[in-house]
C-alpha cells in the first residue's frame, strides 16, 4: 500500500502522467465549413521527396480531392481518376491550419477512413516554425500496408524518450533529434489501414501540455462517452481517458524548451523518403507490380483501383485550449517563438475564451490538489508505519 502511494506521488512530482486539464473548444473543423480555416500547400512535395503535387484549393475542389460529402464528412484524397504518364507526379492534398496552437492545447480527430495502400503515406501531424527548433508531433502516420499507427515526436538535440509505466504503446528510438525521431507503435487493434475502416474508424487525440505530449487512440467501439457525446461547442474533460498510447513526459524532454506553437497538418504523399525506401516498401508490397519499385509500380498509369482507398474521411477535427491559452495568428514567420506566444496571451484573442493570464492555468488548478493529496497520503502512511 505504501509503495503504491509513493509511486503515485512520484508520478505527479516528475510529470510522467498527463495533467487532467479541462479544455474549451477553440476551433471545430467539421461539416460544410471544414476547409475554411486551412491553407492548401499548392506545390510539389519538396519536404519528403514524395511523388505528388499538393494542389491548391481551387484545383483540389475542382478535381474532387478535397470536399464535404452529403453526410457532412470531409474527404481529403489522392487522385485516383487520372492515368499519370511516366515521370509525372500524381495530384494530392496537403492542408495546414491557419492558426497555431501553443502549449496548453488538445486535438481530437474523429475519422471513418484513413488512406492506405502500396506507396501511400498519410499523416496528421503538427509542426513549429522554424523546424526542428520548435518541434514536430506525429499523431497519425503510416505507410504502405502497415497494420498499426505510428506516433512520434521530432526535436532539436537534447530531447529524449523514456518509457513511462503509463504508456501502452511500444517505443523505439530515444534521441528525438535523430532520423525518425522518438517513435511509439500503437499496440491496440484497428489503428491503421483496412482494419481501421472495417471497424468503423476511430478517434485519435493528442495533448500538448507543459507536463508532456500524450497521444491516445480508440477504435470506434471503445471511444469514451465524454468524446462520443461531445458537441462542436462543448468543453472536454480528459480525466476518464485512461493511459495514453504514447507518452513524452517533460522529465526527459523539456516541452517549453523544445516545442513552440504548432500548426496542424493533414497530408497524403506517395513513395518518398519512407514509403518508397526499398527495404520498407518490400516489407508489405514486394509482389505488387512488375518492377518492385514504389513509383514505377504505383504512381504511373491508372489511378484506380490502386488509389481507391487513398483518402481520409473525417467526421471532425477539433482543437481545444486550456484556460488562459489562445490560438496564435501565423502571419508572422516565427509564430512558434516565445515572443509570439506571449503576444497572443497578452492580446487574448483566442476563440476558446478570454485569456486571463493572472489566473493559474487549468492544468495547475487540477494538478496542485492532486499533489497535495498525494503528499498527505504518503505522510499518513509514514505516520502509521512508524
Amino acid at each position: 500500500m505504501a509503495l503504491t502511494l509513493i509511486i503515485v506521488y512520484l508520478l505527479f512530482v516528475f510529470n510522467i502522467v498527463p495533467s487532467y486539464a479541462a479544455y474549451n473548444i477553440a476551433r471545430d473543423y467539421s461539416g460544410s465549413t471544414f476547409f475554411l480555416e486551412w491553407d492548401f500547400y499548392g506545390n510539389y512535395d519538396n519536404l519528403t521527396s514524395g511523388d505528388v503535387i499538393y494542389v491548391d484549393q481551387a484545383d483540389a475542389t475542382s478535381q474532387n480531392l478535397a470536399y464535404v460529402t452529403s453526410q457532412g464528412t470531409a474527404i481529403v484524397k489522392v487522385d485516383n481518376s487520372t492515368n499519370v504518364p511516366y515521370n509525372i507526379k500524381r495530384n494530392s492534398v496537403r492542408i495546414t491550419s491557419k492558426e497555431a496552437y501553443p502549449v496548453g492545447c488538445l486535438w481530437i480527430i474523429d475519422a471513418k477512413h484513413m488512406p492506405f495502400g502500396c506507396s501511400v503515406w498519410p499523416s496528421v501531424w503538427t509542426t513549429g516554425s522554424p523546424w526542428p527548433q520548435y518541434g514536430e508531433i506525429d499523431i497519425i502516420e503510416g505507410v504502405n500496408l502497415m497494420s498499426n499507427n505510428q506516433m512520434a515526436i521530432h526535436s532539436s538535440p537534447g530531447c529524449t524518450k523514456t518509457d513511462p509505466p503509463t504508456q501502452t504503446g511500444q517505443s523505439s528510438g530515444t534521441d528525438c533529434s535523430q532520423g525518425s525521431g522518438c517513435v511509439v507503435d500503437e499496440k491496440q487493434a484497428n489503428s491503421y489501414g483496412s482494419a481501421f475502416a472495417q471497424a468503423g474508424g476511430g478517434v485519435f487525440a493528442a495533448q500538448f501540455d507543459s507536463t508532456g505530449i500524450y497521444i491516445w487512440f480508440w477504435s470506434r467501439s471503445n471511444v469514451p462517452a465524454v468524446i462520443s457525446q461531445a458537441t462542436s461547442s462543448s468543453s472536454m474533460d480528459i480525466s476518464t481517458w485512461g493511459n495514453p498510447s504514447a507518452a513524452y513526459p517533460t522529465s526527459s524532454c523539456n516541452i517549453g524548451q523544445y516545442f513552440g506553437a504548432q500548426k496542424l497538418i493533414v497530408d497524403i504523399t506517395l513513395c518518398g523518403d519512407w514509403a518508397g525506401v526499398p527495404a520498407i516498401y518490400n516489407q508489405t508490397c514486394s509482389n505488387t507490380g512488375t518492377t518492385g519499385q514504389c513509383t514505377a509500380d504505383n504512381v504511373f498509369g491508372a489511378g484506380s483501383p490502386r488509389y481507391d482507398n487513398a483518402y481520409f474521411e473525417f467526421n471532425y477535427i477539433r482543437g481545444y485550449t486550456a484556460q488562459g491559452v489562445s490560438l496564435i495568428s501565423t502571419t508572422a514567420v516565427n509564430y512558434s517563438s516565445p515572443t509570439a506566444e506571449s503576444s497572443a496571451a497578452a492580446s487574448s484573442t483566442g476563440s476558446g475564451g478570454t485569456s486571463t493570464p493572472s489566473q493559474p492555468s487549468a492544468e495547475w488548478r487540477l494538478r496542485v490538489p492532486g499533489f497535495i493529496l498525494c503528499t498527505a497520503l504518503v505522510a499518513f502512511v509514514g505516520f502509521c508505519t512508524a
